[in-house]
């Protein structure tokens, strides 16, 4: 079992920045891949940004390309979410999500095994 704790969500004004952290605890011995997730009301979760293992394969929803940025240092156990230039249309629930690393980067929420309990981020304009 591999618990996840997502933090550094908040209040922050458009074109703001926020750094989201997921902390891993448990089986971390483990490798795996972790992925970024948001929901937003009314709306289905999403894919934001993914990661390996080894921090050498990164993937990102087309949209949030150059503003967005994940990262991770294994030693820590944690996993980062850089969030520039943020918009209102940001605003939303966000999720890390944990796989196995031997299965790769995926983009579906189905795909990912482990998740924390999101943190919230709203962008007023």
């Amino acid at each position: 079992q591999v618990q996840l704790v997502e933090s550094g969500g908040g209040l922050v004004q458009a074109g703001g920045s926020l750094r989201l952290s997921c902390a891993a605890s448990g089986r971390t011995s483990n490798s795996y891949t972790m992925g970024w997730f948001r929901q937003a009301p009314g709306k289905e979760r999403e894919f934001v940004a993914a990661i390996s293992w080894s921090g050498g394969n990164t993937h990102y929803v087309d949209f949030l390309k150059g503003r967005f940025t994940i990262s991770r240092i294994n030693a820590k156990n944690t996993v980062y979410l850089q969030m520039n230039s943020l918009k209102p249309e940001d605003t939303a629930v966000y999720y890390c999500a944990a796989r196995p690393g031997t299965l790769g980067i995926a983009v579906r929420q189905f795909d990912y095994e482990y998740w924390g309990q999101g943190t919230q981020v709203t962008v007023s304009s």
